[in-house]
């Protein structure tokens, strides 16, 4: 009886390293992999859903709607749950029109206050992901289909950034979820689907358009 004990001791010890071995994963390896994967697109559109705690009201604000991203710094944001709202970054400038609102508030770009407020121009931006932040935790879930990669910023390549949790697919290197917490103690959850690598978008996706009635100011 030995024998049999002794293997079965084995396969314990065998099963025990392979399940420690797959949950780890090489977060650096893994986020210059995503970077590469979203450099290599001119565009790329998702369907999201956001949810913005806000902590001194208690409550979470959440909305839904599909975005467009196109290189370099354009963007589109088509909100439509619970309210039809717009931003817009057509790569100078970023438009952003309250609901019910007359007008359109413009505000120069910049990457790195931006990428604080939009989490995902952290990875269309004009700079890498990879020289921008650091690994500083990663696991896997789900069996290993998804991995969790805790960015912490490098230097002050994003000075509003405390901390950006991304959850990124390991068989396809897409980002499905991005979790950012800002230095006031902020935070911004982004939930991602059908995402889509250099669609056919039209020419004047991220263009800015000026309709009668609405003016445009500064701030």
């Amino acid at each position: 009886m030995r024998y049999p004990l002794f293997a079965f001791v084995l396969l314990l010890l065998a099963s025990a390293a392979v399940g420690a071995a797959e949950s780890r994963v090489d977060g650096e390896a893994l986020l210059r992999k995503v970077g590469e994967r979203y450099a290599a697109a001119k565009t790329f559109s998702a369907h999201f859903r956001q949810e913005i705690p806000l902590q001194n009201l208690g409550i979470v604000r959440k909305a839904s709607g599909k975005l467009y991203f196109g290189r370099p710094l354009k963007m589109r944001w088509d909100y439509r749950a619970p309210e039809a709202q717009l931003f817009l970054a057509d790569g100078q400038n970023f438009y952003f029109r309250p609901t019910d609102s007359t007008e359109v508030i413009r505000t120069k770009m910049d990457e790195k206050s931006l990428g604080g407020k939009i989490p995902l121009l952290l990875l269309f931006g004009k700079g890498e992901i990879s020289e921008m932040f650091r690994v500083e935790e990663s696991s896997l879930r789900k069996g290993g289909e998804e991995a969790v990669l805790r960015l912490v910023p490098r230097g002050d390549g994003a000075p509003e950034v405390r901390r950006v949790d991304l959850v990124v697919g390991t068989r396809d290197n897409i980002v499905r979820e991005v979790h950012l917490y800002d230095r006031l103690g902020g935070e911004n959850h982004l939930y991602l689907s059908d995402t889509e690598f250099d669609p056919s978008v039209p020419a004047d996706l991220f263009r800015f358009h000026k309709t009668p009635g609405v003016s445009v100011v500064d701030g």
